[in-house]
C-alpha cells in the first residue's frame, strides 16, 4: 500500500475542527437548540415521488448516510480515524463509485478521506493516471504540489495524442 502523507493532515485537521473550545461549545448549544424545537424525525428521508396517477404521496423513503461496507473497508485502511469522518467519507465514494474503486484510489496514493479525490476523479482522472509521469514527476507528485486536477487530464491527453505515453 503506498502511504498518503496527508491522511494523519487530515485526521489532525478534523479533530481541530471538532475541538471543545469555546466557539464550538456555543455552536452546538445553538444547534442543539435549534433541533430541539423541530419536529421529532424517527430517520431521515427522502419525499416519496408522486404515484403513476399524478396525486400527491405522503411519507419518506429511508435514507442510510452511509453504506456499513463502505466504512468497513475504509476502517481497515484508516483505524484510527473517526466513525463519523469514515462515515462522511463513505457516504461521498457511495454516490460516485464501488469500494473497489475507492480502494484503488488508495492503493495509488490519495486516500478517500480526502475529498480531493473526488474532485480528481470529476476532473477525468483515474487511479491509473497518478503514476503516469509529466516531465520530471508523476501526476500525484503534480497534484500535491498544488497543479490542478485539468491541467494534469490536459497534459496526459497531450501526451496520448502526441504518442508518448
Amino acid at each position: 500500500m503506498v502511504e498518503d502523507s496527508g491522511v494523519h493532515e487530515l485526521l489532525q485537521q478534523w479533530a481541530a475542527e471538532r475541538s471543545d473550545d469555546a466557539e464550538m461549545q456555543e455552536v452546538n448549544r445553538i444547534k442543539n437548540a435549534w433541533l430541539a424545537e423541530a419536529p421529532p424525525s424517527s430517520t431521515p428521508g427522502i419525499p416519496m415521488q408522486r404515484g403513476s396517477r399524478g396525486g400527491s404521496s405522503r411519507g419518506l423513503v429511508k435514507v442510510d448516510s452511509a453504506d456499513p461496507a463502505y466504512v468497513a473497508a475504509m476502517r481497515k485502511r484508516a483505524p484510527e480515524a473517526p466513525e463519523a469522518l469514515l462515515a462522511a467519507a463513505a457516504s461521498y465514494w457511495q454516490l460516485v463509485g464501488d469500494i473497489a474503486e475507492a480502494e484503488q484510489w488508495w492503493d495509488a496514493g490519495i486516500s478517500p478521506l480526502d475529498q480531493r479525490a473526488l474532485d480528481y476523479r470529476a476532473a477525468g482522472l483515474t487511479p491509473a493516471d497518478l503514476g503516469r509521469r509529466l516531465g520530471p514527476m508523476t501526476v500525484l507528485q503534480h497534484l500535491r504540489r498544488g497543479s490542478a486536477a485539468a491541467w494534469c487530464v490536459a497534459r496526459l491527453q497531450r501526451q496520448r495524442r502526441d504518442g508518448v505515453a
